[in-house]
């Protein structure tokens, strides 16, 4: 899953707002999409189901695919009742995710088994990275698999903030929490990892760390 691009513009409360390159595209989709043009909702998917996979991921690992099957159809059937831009959609997307994936999980009854690290290299940012760089450290299976292994209040923190892109208040409403709270758990949860990937031997003689996030 390759990262996609984003940019921070002020948002409310003078916090810089998360804004993937696309949403433009992705605002103008989903408008069409209510209209009922079929077209424009695949391109919506096209731009939102890569990050709101990843999440998935994180939370329910190799039932990902299903999990997202699900929430999609959730999706579709209430997309009139959306209003919002683009980034508000994947905001949005990913409330109804977490939703699916929770709902998942009880029934499932146990903790979820971590998904197999695949054997490419992950490469890190450096030491003063940019939320960029993290999420470009973020998009392989195998840290993927890493934020798993945090407290699931970090776990979903950084994967809302570095993998789905949300900024801190709109990460607060997915999860139904402060912003604060949200942004001091995405920070310790990136701080964990860089001291585990450290522990490793990934970092260590090496310039590149996983960065934290601001």
């Amino acid at each position: 899953m390759s990262a996609p691009s984003v940019r921070a513009v002020s948002g409310q409360g003078g916090e810089p707002r998360r804004v993937q390159v696309y949403d433009g595209e992705l605002g103008a989709s989903v408008a069409r999409a209510q209209q009922g043009d079929e077209a424009a909702f695949a391109v919506a998917y096209r731009l939102v189901q890569p990050g709101l996979l990843g999440y998935l991921r994180g939370i329910v690992g190799d039932e990902a695919e299903d999990v997202a099957a699900d929430a999609w159809l959730e999706i579709a059937r209430d997309l009139g009742r959306f209003k919002g831009d683009g980034a508000g959609f994947r905001g949005w997307t990913a409330t109804i995710a977490r939703h699916r994936a929770l709902d998942h999980l009880r029934r499932q009854r146990v903790r979820p088994r971590p998904t197999a690290l695949e054997q490419d290299v992950l490469e890190l940012p450096g030491p003063h990275a940019t939320d960029d760089q993290a999420l470009e450290a973020l998009s392989t299976e195998r840290a993927l698999a890493l934020v798993r292994t945090l407290p699931p209040d970090q776990a979903e923190a950084v994967l809302l903030r570095v993998v789905v892109g949300l900024d801190g208040p709109a990460a607060a409403r997915v999860l139904g929490k402060r912003p604060g709270a949200v942004r001091t758990a995405a920070h310790r949860g990136l701080r964990s990892l860089a001291r585990r990937l450290g522990a490793e031997g990934v970092t260590n003689g090496d310039p590149h760390t996983l960065g934290e996030s601001t």
